[in-house]
C-alpha cells in the first residue's frame, strides 16, 4: 500500500512538472510557464500610486548583482522594470538596493512599495507580507553522464543505481520519499557530488534544478553530463518558488503585480529574460 501510495504521488508530480515545463519536451531550451493563459485577471488602475520603489539586494546573482561597472542588474531588475511598463507607470518606477537584513524594516517603514529579493512565501511569512503569486519555481532534477540513456519513467530504471545527493537537503528527503528503490549516496559539499558524479562513480545526481544547470554550464562539468528525468515540482519539499512582496494591508498591490507578471510571460518577455540569465534551463 506504501509503495502503490508513493508511486500514484510521483506519477503526479510528474504530471505536474511536465504541465509547467510546456508541451514540446523535444524543444531545448525549455522556459517554465506558470501562468494560465485561459485565465485573464483585471487590468490595475495605479494612476493614484506617487510610486513604486522595489527594494532588492546587490548579492544574488544572477537575480541582483552589480555588473563590472557597478550597474544594478539581473534577473529581477529586468523584471522589476518590465512589471512597471506593464503596469503603465515607468516614470513612477524606481530600483533601491539594500543589504538584505534592512529589507523588511524599509518595506515597514515606507521605504519602498515592494521586495524583490527571493523572499520565501511561507506560512509565517505571510503574517509580514501580501505576496504576488510565484513567477519562477525550482524543480529538483536528476543529472547523468551524457553515456547513460535514463528516460521517464525513472523509477525502476533507477531501481538500486548509485544516487548522489547534498547530505540533510530538502532533495535527500525527497530523494527518500519518492525514490525509494535507489541505494542513496550522501554528499556534505556539492563539488565532491560533482567530482564522483564526472568521474562515473555515481549513475545519477539529484538536487537543485537551478544550481545543476548553473554546473553544467561550467568548465568545471566540461560537458560531462545533462539533465535526465524530471522536472520535478514538489512544494511540500522545494517551497513554492519566488513571488513579490509588499506590505500585508497592500494585497491590491500584489494582485497588480498578477496582472502584470501574466503579461510579461504571455508576451514571451518572461521567456527572454530566463534565457538571458539562465542560458541551460533547469525545465
Amino acid at each position: 500500500m506504501a509503495f502503490q501510495w508513493r508511486f500514484l504521488a510521483l506519477a503526479s508530480l510528474l504530471i505536474a512538472a511536465l504541465s509547467v515545463a510546456g508541451t514540446a519536451r523535444a524543444a531545448e531550451p525549455q522556459v517554465p510557464v506558470l501562468w494560465d493563459a485561459k485565465e485573464r485577471l483585471p487590468k490595475p488602475d495605479l494612476s493614484a500610486l506617487p510610486r513604486l520603489r522595489f527594494l532588492t539586494t546587490t548579492d544574488f546573482p544572477p537575480f541582483n548583482f552589480l555588473d563590472g561597472s557597478g550597474k544594478l542588474s539581473g534577473f529581477h531588475i529586468d523584471l522589476a522594470r518590465a512589471i512597471c511598463a506593464e503596469l503603465g507607470i515607468v516614470d513612477k518606477c524606481q530600483i533601491q538596493a539594500l543589504p538584505w537584513a534592512e529589507l523588511e524594516g524599509a518595506l515597514q517603514k515606507g521605504e519602498g512599495e515592494a521586495i524583490i529579493a527571493g523572499i520565501a512565501a511561507t506560512a509565517e511569512s505571510r503574517s509580514t507580507y501580501a505576496f504576488s503569486r510565484s513567477y519562477l519555481q525550482f524543480p529538483a532534477r536528476f543529472v547523468t553522464q551524457k553515456s547513460k540513456d535514463l528516460t521517464e519513467p525513472v523509477f525502476d530504471k533507477l531501481r538500486g543505481k548509485r544516487v548522489g545527493v547534498l547530505a540533510g537537503s530538502a532533495h535527500e528527503r525527497m530523494l527518500r520519499d519518492y525514490f525509494n528503490t535507489v541505494q542513496i549516496v550522501p554528499f556534505d559539499r556539492p563539488e565532491e557530488l560533482y567530482a564522483d558524479l564526472k568521474a562515473g562513480k555515481l549513475d545519477a545526481a539529484f538536487g537543485d534544478g537551478m544550481r545543476l544547470a548553473f554546473w553544467l554550464g561550467g568548465s568545471d562539468a566540461a560537458g560531462c553530463c545533462r539533465f535526465a528525468g524530471g522536472p520535478y515540482l514538489a512544494p511540500e519539499y522545494l517551497g513554492s518558488g519566488m513571488a513579490i512582496a509588499t506590505r500585508a494591508d497592500d494585497p491590491a498591490l500584489a494582485a497588480a503585480f498578477d496582472y502584470a507578471l501574466q503579461e510579461i510571460s504571455m508576451k514571451g518577455t518572461f521567456a527572454e529574460f530566463y534565457l538571458r540569465y539562465f542560458p541551460v534551463s533547469f525545465f
